[in-house]
Parts: structure tokens; C-alpha cells; sequence
């Protein structure tokens, strides 16, 4: 094996050690959540999207738009769309949020089958 062989095999070993290290393909988890606002005790059903890999959350979506930014505290997931402050506990599955203190709301949340 001359050196055109040695540097082909080295080649070979770095993509195989590339293609190992590649980032894990992300999943997610969808939740329906029927919350129910007051004072005006109306209901209204939201979606959550919950993207992830092995190492973090990577996005949230709530009724299909990307929260700007999220917090995740144990199994809560703190964020906000628009003026309502939202907190989903995944591991509880409920829903809670705050319009400014104008209007708050609680909910159960159900997983979605994919």
C-alpha cells in the first residue's frame, strides 16, 4: 500500500467518523389542550408542538407559530405568544396561562397519536 493508499484509508476512517458524529434526528410531541379562559369562561382548544432530541428542546410551537423564545424548568415548558404568558407541564399534561392579569386560563392537555 503506497501513500496514495494510506492517505485513501485515512479518508475512508474521517467520513466514517463524520457520519458518526452527526446530530440526532429530532422528534417531537404534539398535545391538544382544551383551556378554559377567564372571566369570560370560554373554551378554546390549542395545539403544542414539543421538538426535540436526546440532549434538549429545540422548539416550541403553540396553534402552529414558533414561540420566539422558551424556558424549560424540569418538566414545565414557560413561554409566551403574543401577551399571553404559558405554562405546559408535560409531565402532568396542563395547561396555564396569563393575559397580563386581564385573563387566565386552565386546561387539560391529551398527547396526540402521530
Amino acid at each position: 500500500m503506497g501513500l496514495r493508499g494510506l492517505l485513501l484509508a485515512a479518508l475512508g476512517l474521517s467520513l466514517c467518523s463524520v457520519a458518526a458524529a452527526a446530530p440526532p434526528k429530532p422528534s417531537h410531541v404534539d398535545l391538544l389542550c382544551d383551556a378554559v379562559y377567564l372571566p369570560a369562561r370560554s373554551g378554546w382548544a390549542r395545539t403544542v408542538r414539543i421538538t426535540f432530541d436526546d440532549r434538549r428542546v429545540q422548539a416550541v410551537a403553540i396553534d402552529g407559530l414558533l414561540v420566539y423564545s422558551f424556558n424549560v424548568q424540569g418538566t414545565t415548558v414557560l413561554t409566551a405568544l403574543d401577551n399571553e404568558r404559558i405554562q405546559i407541564d408535560t409531565a402532568e399534561l396542563t395547561w396555564r396561562s396569563d393575559f397580563r392579569g386581564q385573563a387566565t386560563s386552565q386546561g387539560r392537555c391529551e398527547r396526540q397519536l402521530p
